[in-house]
């Protein structure tokens, strides 16, 4: 098994800054890749950005790209979202999640994520 959680969400005005921290215990995750996900009210999850094991590789949603980037500790048990340039329609709860070596399905997508944190809020005011 493996637990996931998340940190750093909070209030920011449109324009700043937030880094969200993952941190994963239970088992290695290195050999893993490990997204992030968010979640609007009346909306449904979606998918911000992933990063492949030991940080090889990164893939963004179009409507983050350039402005949030991931990342994950030399040791990759410890995963990283910096968003910069904040909007309001980035409110969302965000989830973080490991997808397990071999797993089927594209890497944005939620189905091929076996294991999620619980979620930390964040919020842009205008």
């Amino acid at each position: 098994q493996v637990q996931l959680v998340e940190s750093g969400g909070g209030l920011v005005q449109t324009g700043g800054s937030l880094r969200l921290s993952c941190a994963a215990s239970g088992r290695t995750v290195s050999r893993s890749g490990m997204g992030w996900f968010r979640q609007a009210p009346g909306k449904e999850r979606e998918f911000v950005a992933t990063i492949s094991a030991f940080g090889v590789g990164t893939y963004y949603a179009d409507s983050v790209k350039g402005r949030f980037t991931i990342s994950r500790t030399s040791a990759a048990n410890t995963a990283y979202l910096q968003m910069n340039s904040l909007k309001p329609e980035d409110t969302a709860v965000y989830y973080c999640a490991v997808r397990p070596l071999g797993a089927t399905g594209s890497s944005n997508t939620a189905e091929s994520y076996a294991y999620w944190g619980q979620g930390t809020q964040v919020t842009v005011s205008s």
